[in-house]
């Protein structure tokens, strides 16, 4: 595995305030790298830090094969950052913020012309190019940022907290556009508010709290290692519901008619509804549930807090 960013032992803090305290993680090239973490733990700094925006108070950090402290202007030349406010300037047309990210690239005129026109059309905004940017609507505007970003052909990108504030349709679209980036050999590094975002995007995540990265791991990965799956049975009436609760020893819900018993694995599905059978008590419904990233990111940050 080639890593497109490893990260060894960060720190920063301001003033007497430590935001980031000696934290470690690597992400693969061509893969999506979700950092998750309340508001105030510390994912902007990150990104700030690796984007060469802030200093660092220490570690070793290696960007798109780049020492970051040593080679910082090699960094910037691998890199595209989209942050959480938009970098669109209003007073000009889609096509003229996309002119004027080719000017400080360099781009002769006439590929800056043609990279213009290739991301007018990648991000569906062809026939918005010529209108005023503060006519475009929020996801317009998002899209029109990243398309900023990638006109100097970026091997990472770092997305914080791209899709605030945009309505689900155009959340929506905007991962398609990071699934496509990824497709083409780009590496995503994504800081989001949105657990559902990381689940759908991210190869790995890390889940950052205190300062420190208190889980590290594929989707399924933190998933399967929180407990809390169950099995909800769902009864036809009362009296089922009643018998099922002294053959299982499990406390009824009177009023939706549901049992939930711990576990969710199909040895575990198969006993449960054979000693139901046996016990002739028919079961109407029944449906799994697993811990999703809510969970995990609940479970893991309320720890964090308990033990600082």
């Amino acid at each position: 595995m080639t890593s497109a960013i490893a990260v060894d032992g960060l720190r920063k803090s301001f003033g007497s305030t430590k935001v980031l305290d000696g934290i470690d993680f690597e992400v693969a090239e061509g893969t999506t790298f979700a950092l998750l973490g309340p508001n105030g733990s510390g994912k902007t700094t990150t990104v700030q830090i690796l984007s060469t925006l802030i200093h660092s108070d220490g570690g070793q950090v290696r960007v798109a094969g780049h020492d970051l402290a040593g080679e910082p202007q090699k960094v910037r030349g691998a890199i595209g950052v989209t942050g959480q406010f938009s970098a669109v300037d209003d007073l000009l047309t889609g096509a003229e913020n996309l002119m004027l990210m080719a000017d400080l690239h360099h781009l002769d005129r006439a590929e800056g012309r043609r990279r213009t026109e290739e991301l007018l059309d990648q991000f569906d905004l062809g026939e918005a190019a010529k209108r005023l940017a503060s006519t475009y609507s929020g996801g317009m505007r998002r899209r029109l940022d990243l398309a900023m970003t990638l006109i100097g052909r970026p091997r990472v990108i770092f997305l914080d907290e791209p899709t605030t504030g945009l309505d689900p349709r155009s959340r929506r679209m905007m991962w398609q556009t990071v699934r496509d980036l990824v497709a083409g050999g780009v590496t995503i590094f994504l800081t989001t508010q949105y657990l559902e975002e990381a689940d759908q995007l991210a190869d790995r995540i890390a889940v950052l709290d205190g300062g420190k990265l208190v889980a590290v791991g594929t989707p399924e990965e933190l998933k399967r290692g929180l407990p809390g799956g169950h099995v909800r049975l769902t009864f036809p009436d009362a009296a089922t519901l009643q018998a099922a609760a002294r053959v299982l020893n499990n406390q009824p819900d009177d009023e939706t008619l549901t049992i939930d018993v711990p576990g969710s694995g199909v040895r575990e599905l198969r006993l449960l509804l054979d000693k139901l059978d046996q016990a002739g008590v028919e079961v109407a419904d029944l449906s799994l549930h697993t811990p999703d990233l809510d969970d995990v990111f609940h479970a893991l940050t309320e720890r964090a807090e308990v033990t600082r």
